[in-house]
């Protein structure tokens, strides 16, 4: 998605450690109108699909995801929770996930009664790089036995392996923005051809 890559470009900021920053626009300060079009570039790459609910994760996710649901006739949104909540109650599917920004392990959780089986569920996010969040909520959509229609990303670092496992296993996977490499020293970002 050209406009996508122009900001990416215009105001992402490379750092060491393969991090793209991009809170200008994604994943801190919400460029709304920017989600509103990656929703639409989705929905016609997920065109014909069946999409019951978008799943994703907290944080940065939910608003994107949010955005997109309503090119997809407004389906409800249900985001994995990184964070125990004395709200929580009934049963849940947990996983445990890495995070490569943060570094650490999150337990995710999403109560058992917002998937259901046999739905058709389509997964966004911000950001793939190696694919621990996702294969953290692929786990949970296997266990609900729901069927994941596809995956939306944002930006996939396309220099780690997070994308070409998910695709070599069979998922549909869109990234709207794929990095092939990026240098610190010079701020240069380069994108896969689409």
């Amino acid at each position: 998605m050209r406009e996508l890559e122009e900001r990416i470009i215009r105001e992402g900021i490379v750092r060491e450690g393969e991090v793209l920053k991009v809170d200008s626009f994604l994943n801190h300060k919400c460029d709304v109108a920017l989600y509103d079009h990656m929703g639409a570039e989705w929905e016609r790459l997920f065109a014909g699909k069946p999409v019951d609910k978008i799943l994703t994760i907290e944080a940065s996710g939910i608003g994107i995801a949010c955005v997109a649901a309503r090119h997809f006739g407004n389906v409800p949104v249900v985001f994995a929770r990184k964070t125990e909540s004395i709200n929580l109650d009934g049963s849940q599917y947990r996983t445990q996930i890495h995070s490569y920004t943060h570094g650490r392990d999150y337990h995710v959780i999403v109560a058992k009664r917002f998937l259901t089986p046999g739905e058709h569920v389509l997964v966004i996010d911000d950001f793939l790089a190696n694919g621990c969040a996702l294969n953290g909520l692929l786990e949970i959509c296997d266990a609900a036995g729901v069927s994941v229609t596809g995956i939306g990303i944002a930006i996939e670092k396309g220099f780690q392996p997070g994308g070409k496992s998910l695709r070599e296993r069979g998922y549909d996977l869109q990234s709207l923005a794929i990095v092939e490499a990026m240098d610190p020293k010079t701020g240069s970002i380069v994108f896969r051809e689409q």
